[in-house]
């Protein structure tokens, strides 16, 4: 590396009289600086032509690991699961054409649950772009619906400042996939390098952090006078780590929760005041209390589909609605709110928990009794029960609970595919916890369940692991496999295996007259075989009683990646459900309500 010259003027805060040193580097050595200055640790990727210069300053630094996965979609996948269980910018790094449309549903899963990622591509030399060179596509328009924003860096001289807006674009405001699409010859073309900058000004993106004390206390005034007040989560609040205010704000107020989905943990499940998740497949308790309260405060969710139903029938019952989002586009999009605020979580709730303590309004201790009176009715029924059988099948909920109560205590995360065994693991494991819970909400992408564990297990080496799939979605990114073994991620995979694509199943009997659509798996590997063919171990389980001495077996292979396959009941439908377009609380409890 040329240096070419040195400044005479000291940067700001420097020793008196050091000076600043520019250096002529390549663009693979700036973005290498870039990623070290951003504290990246870990990339993953797959190389490939446009890119090998990127590799190449790559192999000569030692700072960060880079693990080659096996295919573009499960890099993207990994540096997402780290993302969301450590909170800091999962990093991926893809190659021009197909490596870039390999990673567009890695791309598009982040995007939809808010994670903030960077995702370097490769792209064919400026003087090529729209000449249809080898491998050559456009990143930028392919990739726009699903990033929060993106760009093409033409000239070398521009790379510090891109990626210094990239991950700051990434990580602040509501978070979310931010794509640099580097062409060949911007890598290897050399350019004055006299640090990465410090700071980041865009005059076009200013998210709003502070939430209006106007609406805050306004807010307050009609929470604290509710009668039948009800508290209502999402992701937003994991995304914020406001997870402690939260809980706070819920334990002064005595005020019933729920999680979404994606906020399982981020109030205690284990506590009373906690109704479970709500929604499509939620708790009965949950669902009628959202339906039927007078005061409904949203904090970082966004009243989807999954959660409300449907929206005339939501809109049905009279209530006041106050919604804290950091994104206002989320702000009555699709039910409308009474008092909106826009802020981060993390200081809305902070600013709300101060106004309550310094003011003497409480909360009407009478209404309350009742309405947890009511509540608790709902609670008798016990939604969540389940047939437990003959004893002659192993139960997939069964499984879950098994898990639950043997790992409960322990520093233990969990991922997910899509699917059946994605509700049934989000129903029956009792997250107490945040970013425990790791699986794809919003796009619902099968194939995660692997990656994301490679990359919490990498992120968090003495943590256990777990990865709760199905036959189906595993086949999806089963090659990472490989992966595992290369990179010592000793990781469990229970495979809750009942030979259908089970979700898929569940709604063509309900839905379809029990007209079974190519959902069966008619030709499935030997799992056991094929987790050996890859080094690890495999386990068949074919009988309730071999459940718990099966998870307590791979536990004790703490070393060692073990693939659990549990032969579960095909005919096991996930309940409470709410069918497409009923109301959150017209729900199905069991198969005598089909």
């Amino acid at each position: 590396m040329e240096i070419t010259k040195t400044q005479s003027t000291a940067t700001p805060g420097a020793a008196h009289g050091a000076a600043k040193v520019t250096q002529d580097l390549m663009g693979s050595e700036i973005l290498v600086k870039a990623l070290q200055a951003e504290g990246v640790k870990y990339i993953w990727g797959y190389p490939g032509g446009a890119v090998l210069y990127i590799y190449d300053a790559l192999y000569k630094q030692d700072t960060m690991q880079h693990v080659l996965v096996r295919h573009e979609q499960a890099a993207v996948h990994a540096a997402d699961g780290y993302a969301r269980a450590t909170g800091d910018v999962g990093v991926a790094l893809v190659t021009s054409g197909p490596g870039v449309t390999n990673a567009v549903t890695g791309i598009a899963t982040a995007y939809m649950d808010s994670i903030p990622m960077v995702i370097i591509s490769g792209q064919v030399s400026t003087h090529a772009i729209g000449q249809d060179a080898f491998q050559e596509c456009d990143a930028v328009g392919i990739t726009r619906p699903v990033v929060k924003h993106n760009f093409l860096v033409k000239d070398v001289r521009d790379l510090a400042e891109t990626l210094k807006k990239a991950f700051h674009i990434a990580r602040s405001g509501r978070p979310g996939p931010v794509l640099v699409d580097i062409p060949k010859d911007v890598s290897f073309k050399k350019a004055p390098y006299a640090g990465y900058p410090e700071t980041v000004e865009m005059r076009s993106y200013n998210p709003v952090r502070k939430g209006h004390g106007g609406q805050i206390r306004k807010a307050l005034q009609l929470l604290l006078a509710a009668k039948r007040p009800f508290i209502y989560t999402g992701g937003g609040v994991l995304l914020s780590n406001a997870t402690a205010e939260l809980r706070t704000l819920v334990d002064m107020l005595g005020y019933p929760c729920t999680n979404t989905l994606m906020g399982l943990g981020a109030y205690p499940a284990s506590d009373r005041k906690f109704l479970g998740m709500l929604g499509m497949h939620g708790t009965l308790e949950a669902n009628n209390a959202m339906q039927n309260c007078d005061v409904l405060l949203a904090v970082g969710a966004r009243f989807d589909d999954r959660v409300i139903g449907n929206p005339k029938h939501f809109a049905q019952n009279e209530r006041k609605i106050i919604h804290i989002d950091i994104d206002p586009s989320s702000i009555s999009k699709r039910v409308r709110v009474d008092v909106p605020i826009v802020g981060d979580v993390k200081d809305v709730l902070t600013e709300m928990i101060s106004m309550i303590r310094e003011g003497t309004v409480k909360p009407d201790a009478g209404a309350l009794s009742a309405w947890w009176e009511t509540i608790e009715v709902w609670r008798k029924r016990d939604c969540l029960k389940y047939d437990h059988g003959k004893g002659d099948v192993i139960k997939p909920q069964h499984v879950v609970e098994t898990l639950w109560n043997m790992t409960k205590d322990d520093d233990v995360y969990i991922t997910s595919d899509v699917g059946q065994h994605q509700m049934w693991a989000a129903q029956y494991y009792r997250f107490d916890e945040p970013r425990r819970w790791i699986n794809s909400g919003g796009l619902g992408t099968m194939g995660v369940g692997i990656p994301y564990a490679m990359g919490i297990k990498l992120a968090k080496p003495e943590s256990e692991v777990f990865c709760i799939t199905g036959e189906g979605s595993v086949q999806m990114c089963i090659q990472e496999l490989s992966t595992c073994l290369q990179y010592n991620t000793p990781i469990k995979i229970v495979a809750l295996n009942n030979r259908y694509l089970g979700m898929v199943r569940q709604w063509q009997e309900i839905e379809y007259s029990g007209r079974y659509s190519h959902s069966y798996m008619d030709a499935l590997p030997n799992f056991v075989k094929l987790a050996e063919a890859y080094g690890h171990v495999g386990l068949l389980i074919e009988r309730p009683e071999d459940v718990e001495g099966a998870l307590r077996e791979a536990r004790k292979l703490k070393d060692r990646t073990v693939f659990m396959d549990f032969r579960t009941d095909p005919t096991e439908n996930v309940f409470p459900m709410v069918k497409a377009g009923m109301g959150i609380n017209e729900m199905l409890l069991g198969s005598e309500d089909l």
